[in-house]
C-alpha cells in the first residue's frame, strides 16, 4: 500500500521467475514490438528477446538446480479476428490453446481483448508462436499509490457546478480500489428516492454476496459492488486466507473506503477523527451513484485483476472510474494494463481519473501518464492540525499531528533525546535503548518504515513522546498522523533546528502543544504541491505533459473501515469512522468527482473536453495570491510538477472553449510515436488494419501535435523551431465569441500564434490555430537552462482558457543538463 502512511524505504526481494521477467522491460514477450525511432529493435529481434530471456531464465535455474517454477500469471493480447470458425466463443478457443482449460483466470472483451492464464515460462514462450497472439505479458503488481476540501474547492449547495450539476446526480462513479465498507454512513441512501425506476436502465451491475457481503449491502447509493481475485490467487498458489481476508467486495483496508466516499459519499454530520477537522462530510458528488470494484489486496494490486475491473466496469455502464493505483514506473502504453482499460473506457465515453503516484520529488516520477487518461498529483489545504514543539529554550517549531489520547503532562517539560543517539535512527521497533528513552521525548528521523510505527517504537520502548523530523527529501511537508503516543511531526528546516538545540543544550528538554482544527487565516497559504507527489517530465511521450493537474491530496478526511486501524497498525485496536490521510491516492478522488459533476452539468461532453475544462481554468495561485509552492523546496514550482494547476471546480464547469479529442486522434498520436499496427491493436482491443498509420492523419509535429490542452516542447540538436496544431471548440454561451491570445513566453523561446484573434459564429463552432516555438539557444550552450515554462491563453473578456507551455531542451535521449 502506497499512500504515504505505509511507505517504506526498502521491499523485499526473491528469485522467482516473476521477479526475474518483471526487471526485463514488459516489450520483452510482446511479439509486436517494432524499430522506431523510440527503439532500436526489429520485430524479430524483439521475439528472439523475448524467447531467449525465458531461455536464458530457465537456463540459471536449471544450474542451479532449482525446482521447476510453479506457474505465473500472464496477460495474453489476441486479435480476435483469428478465432477459427470451429470455436462458438473466443473463450472456447482461449481455453483450446492453453495446456489445460483450467489455467484460463480472465477473459476480456470489453477493457482489452484477450484473456490472462496461469502458465509456466516455457508455456508462455511457446504461446507467443501460436496465431493471433499478439503479446504476452507476465502479470504486474501495482500499489495503491473530506469536510473542508469541498468549501476550499469553492464547492456549496448554491455554487455554480453544484447547481448546474445537480451534485452529480444521474452520474455513476466507478471505484478500482480495495472495496468497501457498505455500513458506512457515506453510502446511505436515504437521500435518494425510493423509487426502483431510479437507477438508470443502462446500469447493468450487480452487488455480489459473499461471506461477510450479503446483497442486501449495495442500496439506492452503493448500487454495485464486485471483487477481482483470480490474479492474486493465481500469485499466491492457492486460494484466499478467508481468515485474513475478505474475498467479497467489503474493504478490510480501507482505503477503498476513503477513496469513494471523497469521490462521491453521501452528506454525514458530525463527521471528524478523534475531534479533527469536525463538520459535516460530503464527497465532491454527494448525489451521484457509486460502485465498488475491488482490485487489491494484502500485496498490492495485480494486472490481470484491474483489467478485468475495467472490463466489468465498462459493461456495468459506469460515468467515471476513479483509480489511485499504480506501477513503479510508466511502460509503454500497449504493456500498460492500466493505459489499455482506460482507452476502453475512453471509447465509451467514460472519464477515467488515476492518480500520479506517491514518488516524488524525484523527475520523471509520475504514472498513468497516457493522453486518455486525467493524472492528478496531490496538494494541500487550508486547513492545519498544529502540535507545536516547545524546547527548553523557549523556541517553538510548527509541527501537526492527530493524535486524539492523553496529552504529555501541562506546564512541564521532559527530557528531549536524538533517536540516533538511542539505537535507532529511524525508530525501528526494539532497536531504541529503554534505558535512555523511558520517560522522555525521542526525535526520530522520517524514512525507514511507517510514520505512526515509529511513535509505537517509542511507546514499547517506555518513551513518553514523539517528535518525527522530516530529512531533506521531505523538505517541510507536513501530514498529520493518528499517533499512538503523543507525537508530532515538523519540517526539515525545524527538525535541523531541533537537533542542534539537543546537541548543544546541557540538558535538553521539550513538550508538545496539541492546538486541534485551524482553518483560514492562521494556516499557511494553500494550495501547495507535496513534496511525495509524482512529477514530470512524461517519461513515455515527453510531448504529453504530465500530471494534467493538482487537487487535495494532503491530511483528507473521509471514510474508513470498521475493519482496520486509523494507523493501519496491527498493534492498534482503535476503530473510526473517518479517518485522516495522505497521498496522490486522496488526490484522485477529488477530481473523479468533480468529473461526475461536470458530466452531470455537461452529459454531451467527451472524456477529453472534461479533461480540457479542468485544464484550462486550473490555477497557479495559492489563496494568498502568490505562486504555488513546492514544499519539497519551499520554493516556486513549474508544470511538470503541478501540470496545468490546482482544479477550480466552478470555474470548469464554463470554460469557454475545449480542446476535444476523438479515437483516431488517438491512433495517429500512436502511430506518430512509432507504434505498429499489431500494437495499437493490443491498445484497442480490436483489430486494426496493418496500414492504418499509412491513412491516419498524420501528426506532422510527432506526438506533440495531438490536440490536447497544454504544450510539452522538446528542442533538440537541429531542431530548434517546433509548430503545433490546435483546434478549440466553442462551448460558451455566446456562439459569435471573439478570443483573443495572451502569449507568456518561456525563457529562451519565441512563442508566435496564428492566427490570434478566433472568431466564432453559429456555422463555425470550432476553429484552428497554429503556435510555432522558436528556440533561442544556439549548439546548447553551458549558459541556458535546461527547462523554461509559460502560458498561452485565449480571452474573450468573460472566459479565460488558458495552457501551460513547458519546454526541455534535450541532448540525444536525456534532459540536457545545462
Amino acid at each position: 500500500m502506497t499512500w504515504t502512511n505505509q511507505l517504506r524505504d526498502s521491499q523485499p526481494t526473491s528469485t522467482s521467475f516473476r521477479d526475474f521477467t518483471q526487471s526485463l522491460p514488459p516489450f520483452f514477450f510482446s511479439s509486436n514490438f517494432s524499430a522506431t525511432k523510440h527503439s532500436c529493435l526489429s520485430p524479430l529481434t524483439a521475439t528472439m528477446a523475448a524467447a531467449a530471456a525465458i531461455f536464458l531464465f530457465l537456463l540459471i535455474s536449471s544450474a542451479a538446480a532449482a525446482p521447476e517454477p510453479r506457474p505465473q500469471t500472464f496477460i495474453v493480447h489476441v486479435s480476435q479476428s483469428h478465432k477459427p470458425a470451429l470455436f462458438s466463443s473466443h473463450r472456447d478457443w482461449y481455453a483450446s490453446i492453453l495446456p489445460h482449460p483450467s489455467a484460463l483466470l480472465y477473459t476480456y472483451s470489453h477493457a482489452a481483448a484477450g484473456f490472462s492464464a496461469s502458465l509456466t515460462a516455457d508455456q508462455a514462450s511457446r504461446l507467443l508462436r501460436t496465431p493471433g497472439i499478439l503479446s504476452v505479458v507476465p502479470d504486474q503488481i501495482r500499489h495503491l499509490h473530506t469536510t473542508h476540501t469541498p468549501s476550499f474547492l469553492g464547492l456549496s449547495p448554491s455554487s455554480p457546478l453544484s447547481l448546474n450539476s445537480a451534485n452529480g446526480d444521474g452520474v455513476i462513479i466507478g471505484v478500482l480500489d480495495t472495496g468497501i465498507w457498505p455500513l458506512h454512513p457515506s453510502f446511505d441512501d436515504a437521500a435518494f428516492p425510493a423509487a426502483a425506476d431510479k437507477i438508470p436502465a443502462k446500469w447493468r451491475g450487480v452487488c455480489e454476496s459473499g461471506k461477510d457481503f450479503p446483497a442486501a449491502a449495495c442500496n439506492r447509493k452503493l448500487i454495485g459492488a464486485r471483487a477481482f481475485y483470480k490474479g492474486y490467487e493465481s500469485y499466491r498458489g492457492r486460494p484466499i486466507d478467508e481468515t485474513k481476508e475478505s474475498k467479497s467486495p467489503k474493504d478490510t483496508e480501507g482505503h477503498g473506503t476513503h477513496t469513494a466516499s471523497t469521490a462521491g459519499g453521501s452528506v454525514v454530520t458530525n463527521a471528524s477523527l478523534f475531534g479533527y477537522a469536525a463538520g459535516d462530510a460530503r464527497g465532491l458528488a454527494p448525489s451521484a451513484w457509486v460502485a465498488a470494484y475491488k482490485i487489491c489486496w494484502s500485496p498490492g494490486c495485480f494486472d490481470s485483476d484491474i483489467l478485468a475491473a475495467f472490463d466489468q466496469a465498462v459493461d456495468d455502464g459506469v460515468d467515471v472510474i476513479s483509480l489511485s493505483v499504480g506501477g513503479s514506473y510508466p511502460p509503454p502504453y500497449d504493456s500498460d494494463s492500466i493505459a489499455i482499460g482506460a482507452f476502453a473506457a475512453a471509447k465509451k465515453g467514460i472519464v477515467v481519473s488515476c492518480s500520479a503516484g506517491n514518488s516524488g520529488p524525484g523527475a520523471y516520477t509520475a504514472t498513468n501518464i497516457a493522453p486518455w487518461i486525467l493524472t492528478v498529483g496531490a496538494s494541500t489545504v487550508d486547513r492545519d492540525f498544529p502540535a507545536d514543539v516547545v524546547l527548553g529554550d523557549g523556541s517553538v517549531h510548527r509541527g501537526v499531528s492527530l493524535y486524539g489520547g492523553d496529552g504529555l503532562p501541562e506546564g512541564e517539560l521532559l527530557p528531549l533525546v536524538y533517536s540516533a543517539d538511542c539505537g535507532s535512527r529511524y525508530c525501528y521497533s526494539g532497536n531504541l535503548d529503554p534505558a535512555k528513552v523511558k520517560g522522555k521525548i525521542v526525535l526520530c528521523d522520517r524514512g525507514g518504515n511507517a510514520r505512526v510505527e515509529k511513535g509505537a517504537s517509542v511507546k514499547l520502548a517506555g518513551g513518553a513522546g514523539m517528535i518525527m523530523a522530516n530529512t531533506d527529501l521531505e523538505g517541510d511537508e507536513l501530514l498529520a498522523d493518528a499517533h499512538l503516543i503523543p507525537a508530532t511531526m515538523v519540517g526539515a528546516t525545524e527538525g535541523d533546528k531541533i537537533r542542534a538545540y539537543i546537541q548543544s543544550a546541557a540538558s535538553p528538554s521539550a513538550t508538545i502543544q496539541f492546538r486541534g482544527t485551524v482553518i483560514g487565516e492562521d494556516t499557511p497559504p494553500a494550495p501547495k504541491v507535496a513534496s511525495f507527489s509524482s512529477r514530470g517530465p512524461n517519461r513515455v511521450t515527453p510531448e504529453i505533459l504530465k500530471p494534467d493537474v493538482i487537487a487535495p491530496g494532503v491530511n483528507i478526511l473521509a471514510g474508513w473501515t470498521g475493519a482496520a486501524a486509523p494507523s493501519d497498525l496491527e498493534i492498534d485496536p482503535r476503530r473510526v469512522t473517518f479517518n485522516i490521510i495522505s497521498g496522490t491516492s486522496m488526490s484522485c478522488p477529488h477530481v473523479s468527482g468533480l468529473a461526475a459533476l461536470l458530466k452531470g452539468a455537461h452529459p454531451d461532453w467527451s472524456p477529453a473536453a472534461i479533461k480540457s475544462a479542468m485544464i484550462t481554468t486550473a490555477t497557479t495561485f495559492d489563496n494568498s495570491g502568490e505562486n504555488i509552492n513546492d514544499l519539497a523546496t519551499g520554493k516556486g514550482t513549474t508544470p511538470f510538477v503541478y501540470g496545468a494547476g490546482h482544479v477550480v471546480p466552478n470555474a470548469a464547469v464554463s470554460p469557454g472553449l475545449v480542446y476535444d479529442l476523438n479515437t483516431t486522434d488517438y491512433v495517429s498520436f500512436l502511430c506518430s510515436s512509432g507504434y505498429s499496427a499489431s500494437r495499437i491493436a493490443v491498445i484497442f482491443g480490436e483489430p486494426i488494419a496493418s496500414d492504418v498509420c499509412e491513412h491516419a492523419p498524420a501528426l506532422t509535429a510527432g506526438p506533440g501535435d495531438l490536440n490536447y490542452p497544454s504544450f510539452s516542447v522538446v528542442f533538440k540538436p537541429k531542431s530548434d523551431v517546433v509548430t503545433y496544431k490546435r483546434v478549440v471548440k466553442n462551448v460558451g454561451s455566446s456562439v459569435d465569441a471573439v478570443y483573443e491570445i495572451k502569449v507568456n513566453a518561456p525563457v529562451n523561446v519565441d512563442v508566435q500564434v496564428s492566427p490570434t484573434k478566433l472568431v466564432f459564429s453559429k456555422e463555425s463552432s470550432s476553429l484552428a490555430y497554429e503556435i510555432t516555438f522558436s528556440s533561442s539557444v544556439v549548439g546548447f550552450d553551458n549558459g541556458a537552462a535546461s527547462q523554461s515554462f509559460g502560458f498561452v491563453e485565449w480571452s474573450d473578456g468573460v472566459h479565460k482558457v488558458r495552457s501551460p507551455i513547458a519546454v526541455q531542451w534535450r541532448q540525444g535521449g536525456s534532459v540536457e543538463s545545462i
